[in-house]
């Protein structure tokens, strides 16, 4: 396999192209969301340009490789829901005619989340933070309007979005909807969400659940919820890994406790950083911010082959336990289409040059596409 690799990365550096690899020349035309059709769906993160006509070519590799969508950030409150008075769906309408269009199911992120959302939603008379009873309804009012607006044609809802903590004796993370609400304000987002429409798989998604304190923390939310009748019907695992964090070992147990559940699981945001870094890869709150220097950033000019070999091994192996758990996974979604649009430039460093995805800021597939295709076609054929 290894080998079969060295060559996908020659003839990918060279441009010589994967038939002349000994791939046969299928793998050229091959798709992934017909490759994995009877594992689970392959997802992608987008952004507006990417879906509504200006990053064509982004739409259409975008349109034939994958079978579900995410909006990137065109869901989320700030952009949606500005202004107390003011709601801007142009974006998103986006979103649903390029899913109708291409036959994609349309995943919507996220409905309450203690990022990205304006500070008017926390703010009450005065100098004075709202009541409970104030956030519940813009809360309510949020949900109905958006949920509502897309019922029939957003598949499943991000509902409530990393509100576990990272650290210490607390199960929940200190956020202003737990500070204002209490903890049951995620309880009121799923009935909230379930109200608005009946039929949409309603989820919680968070980060970093590979470590044990989390993982086991996310189980007590989850039951917990479940105990109470909140009509919760999947969780996401969003699997912002590295090349070398978390280890398989790690991933395997994730899958196995949610599952455990009883609900659907997804991988909801999967990116692989090859960049160094300082500490605490598995935080992937918005808000961690690092200081780099030139040795923080060493791919500017491209990836090296050894790299492109690893992140192809990292890949093939990750989906290789994916497999493993089929029958749980519903959607296996990568955050973002190229390495380019990627947000792990930006993370936890501003400014680098990161090397994430399947394909390159050329639009190109990587030699860890083909690896997450082959994957595909040998899990098929062992079934």
């Amino acid at each position: 396999m290894t080998s079969r690799f060295l060559r996908l990365v020659r003839a990918f550096t060279l441009g010589i192209g994967v038939a002349a690899v000994g791939l046969g020349a299928d793998a050229a035309r091959a798709k992934l969301r017909e490759v994995f059709a009877d594992d689970f769906m392959i997802g992608v993160a987008l952004s507006t340009a990417q879906v509504d006509g200006r990053e064509r070519r982004a739409g259409e590799i975008a349109a034939e490789q994958f079978a579900a969508v995410t909006p990137e950030n065109d869901l989320k409150w700030q952009s949606l829901h500005p202004q107390p008075d003011r709601y801007d769906f142009k974006a998103a309408d986006a979103y649903v005619e390029f899913a109708r269009t291409h036959a994609m199911a349309l995943i919507g992120h996220a409905l309450v989340w203690h990022s990205q959302t304006p500070a008017w939603v926390f703010a009450g008379v005065g100098d004075k933070p709202a009541t409970r009873e104030l956030m519940l309804k813009r809360m309510r009012d949020h949900i109905h309007a958006v949920v509502g607006r897309y019922k029939g044609k957003v598949k499943g809802w991000d509902v409530v979005n990393e509100a576990l903590s990272d650290s210490g004796d607390d199960i929940l993370r200190d956020s202003l909807w737990r500070r204002l609400i209490g903890d049951d304000f995620i309880d009121h987002a799923f009935r909230f969400a379930r109200d608005a429409d009946p039929d949409a798989e309603l989820y919680y998604n968070d980060y970093g659940l590979e470590d044990e304190r989390k993982r086991a923390n996310c189980v007590t939310l989850l039951r917990g919820l479940l105990a109470r009748g909140v009509p919760v019907t999947g969780v996401g695992t969003q699997s912002h890994f590295h090349l070398d964090y978390p280890s398989l070992a790690a991933v395997d147990k994730t899958l196995a406790a949610l599952s455990g559940l009883g609900l659907t699981v997804m991988v909801t945001e999967l990116d692989v950083d090859v960049l160094p870094y300082r500490e605490n890869p598995g935080i992937a709150d918005i808000s961690r911010r690092e200081t780099g220097n030139q040795a923080m950033d060493p791919y500017t000019a491209g990836l090296p082959e050894a790299i492109q070999v690893k992140l192809a091994h990292r890949y093939r192996d990750l989906f290789a336990v994916y497999q493993r758990h089929r029958d749980a996974i519903t959607r296996v979604t990568f955050w973002g289409l190229d390495d380019r649009q990627s947000w792990l430039n930006d993370f936890p460093i501003a400014g680098r040059t990161n090397h994430p995805l399947l394909f390159d800021r050329e639009l190109k597939p990587k030699p860890a596409f083909f690896a997450v295709l082959q994957t595909g076609k040998a899990g098929g054929a062992a079934k």
